[in-house]
């Protein structure tokens, strides 16, 4: 009888009963009527008990550090930044809109916080350029999936956490796969500027940009630094012996990387004009944000815990002191939105976790299980199977709760069929990622409308074309293992697994 709280469930959530409660009201109601009133204290003290773990401070410290970088201005910088960049083809401005959704989910990692941030912006504008109000929303909506893909990732963080995988190495797969979303979205908004003719944008739109003296020469030689950082290896690679690894010879090598990134700034100096440069300068200290962060996580260095303080201490430093666009009287409602954005995160995951106990009880988990497995005993069919229960289970259900409930049950089974940890979470993550934006239940689209002041009819109905790529794309990551491993296990975080998987091998 304890079984039959996931249709009760179902019904809570078709008839607008909220997650949080449903979640606890169904299992709570089928307990108590099948006599088991100690398991219902059980179930509601695993709601602080889901939520007492400190790798769970990442997400607020990350929310808390998008917020102080919206709030800061930075959200213009990166649009003008990605304006510069783009912003001339046809489509430049739904260009720039999805190439800005790349750039800010390095800071927030929040589908939520990039739609708001950058609807807010972009929304008015696209229609100002002759965009429909309806595609603008539909683009905003679509693009902003790429926040909890690009690390730093809250869903990630929630993965790890229930299913005990590296943090680490799951923000390291999940790069390129946030990319092919971003490059994908950006081909059909440009087959469908071509077809409908949407207007180009000016390349650059403020052309009475400035930067001050301090922040000129920071960014300059920060700029200078990370392409050192990145010609290292190629210079120690090209000029190094085996012996050559004391400190005197890091700094031989370093100095002339740092030499080449010099000579490189000089010839782009000569190829751009100042007004670009002034643009690109003043993007470059909002984009040490994820540099600081996976720097601090992929080189082990920082926990995921310990990387998101320091975001908000530099996010705050930024603003603050630095470019002085924030404001002391502005902190506490920073303090209170991103207060509020994590209390609701949070307590989807204690409920969550409570009704985590109620599939354990159940038996639900292993009934599913072997059902799964009576369909068909071919990996391939089943990863079929298994995006399309995820793909449906997105479009009603946030992505952290049905981590929380779905990850337990259905990572065992895969892994069992040898898909390695790291490219299942990928599988999992990204599905219910996209369910964000799904109609008819996806949260992005409520707070595209919100922002547009568009129906979510209206904008589900334009979103369909980039669903469509959005769903491509996890077939790509689904069978093909290289896209979510190659970089983990170029970083060490995963070693011996199948990179080429049986479609890939087939050709060799």
């Amino acid at each position: 009888m304890l079984v039959w709280f996931l249709p009760l469930f179902l019904i809570f959530l078709l008839i607008g009963v909220p997650v949080f409660f449903a979640m606890l009201a169904a299992p709570g109601i089928m307990l108590y009527l099948n006599g088991q009133e100690r398991d219902i204290a059980l179930m509601y003290r695993n709601i602080f008990n889901g939520i007492d773990n400190g790798v769970l401070l990442a997400i607020p410290f990350f929310m808390l550090a998008g917020e102080l970088m919206n709030r800061g201005g930075i959200t213009e910088r990166l649009v003008s930044f990605s304006q510069a960049i783009i912003g001339s083809v046809r489509g430049g401005l739904a260009q720039v809109n999805i190439l800005s959704s790349m750039l800010f989910a390095g800071m927030s990692g929040s589908a939520v916080a990039d739609t708001s941030a950058l609807g807010s912006m972009l929304i008015p504008a696209m229609e100002k350029e002759g965009y429909t109000r309806r595609f603008a929303a539909a683009i905003t909506a679509a693009s902003s999936v790429i926040g909890p893909i690009i690390p730093p990732s809250g869903i990630m963080i929630i993965y790890a956490y229930v299913m005990e995988v590296s943090v680490a190495a799951l923000f390291a797969g999940g790069i390129i796969p946030g990319a092919l979303v971003g490059i994908g979205l950006m081909i059909v908004t440009r087959l469908m500027a071509n077809h409908y003719d949407y207007p180009p944008a000016q390349r650059v739109l403020l052309d009475d940009v400035s930067i001050g003296a301090g922040e000129n020469l920071a960014a300059r030689i920060i700029a200078r630094l990370m392409l050192a950082t990145v010609l290292y290896p190629a210079v120690v690679k090209v000029l190094a012996s085996e012996g050559d690894r004391d400190w005197a010879t890091f700094g031989i090598f370093f100095a002339i990387a740092f030499a080449v990134s010099e000579v490189f700034f000089q010839i782009q100096r000569r190829l751009v004009s100042d007004t670009f440069r002034t643009i690109a300068k003043r993007a470059v200290l909002p984009l040490l944000t994820p540099v600081i962060i996976l720097g601090g996580i992929l080189g082990g260095i920082a926990t995921p815990t310990e990387a998101s303080a320091l975001a908000v201490a530099y996010a705050a430093l930024l603003g603050l002191l630095v470019l002085r666009t924030l404001k002391m009287s502005e902190l506490s409602n920073v303090l209170i939105k991103s207060a509020i954005t994590s209390a609701v995160v949070l307590l989807l995951v204690g409920a969550a976790m409570a009704f985590k106990t109620v599939v354990s009880l159940s038996y639900a988990a292993e009934n599913l299980a072997q059902w799964i497995l009576t369909l068909t005993s071919d990996p391939l069919m089943l990863l079929l199977l298994i995006n399309i229960l995820l793909f449906i289970v997105g479009m009603f259900l946030d992505a952290g709760p049905a981590i929380i409930i779905l990850g337990p049950i259905l990572a065992p089974i895969f892994i069992n069929l040898g898909i390695h940890p790291v490219h299942f979470a990928m599988i999992m993550s990204v599905n219910l990622t996209v369910g964000l934006a799904t109609p008819p239940m996806g949260l992005v689209l409520f707070v595209a409308s919100s922002v547009s002041g568009v129906k979510v009819e209206a904008i589900s109905k334009a979103i369909l074309p980039f669903l469509a790529v959005e769903v491509f794309v996890i077939f790509l990551i689904t069978y093909f293992p290289i896209i979510s491993l190659g970089i983990p296990t170029w970083l060490g975080f995963v070693k011996d697994a199948d990179l080429f998987g049986p479609i890939l091998r087939a050709f060799m």
